[in-house]
């Protein structure tokens, strides 16, 4: 019985176990994407002079450029004809 179980119900506890953990990592990573951004742009608000929109484009500025830097990293697949 024990080599059955072992060969069945184990491993799916394990892929179960890691999609449940992996769901809850994705989520809180999320989260703390969110309140980086958050307080960024709270940072650069109380440090910039001038009104909000001035953090606010600053952190657009940021999160562009970091979004350019990875486009261009991108891997682009060639189609053979």
């Amino acid at each position: 019985m024990a080599a059955i179980r072992a060969k069945t119900a184990e491993p799916l506890e394990r892929l179960a176990r890691g999609l449940v953990y992996g769901l809850v990592a994705a989520v809180v990573g999320v989260a703390a994407a969110v309140l980086a951004a958050v307080a960024l742009v709270r940072v650069l608000d109380t440090v910039l002079p001038g009104a909000v929109w001035s953090a606010h484009a600053l952190a657009g500025g940021i999160f562009t450029i970091g979004g350019l830097l990875l486009w261009r990293k991108r891997t682009v697949k060639t189609v053979k004809v």
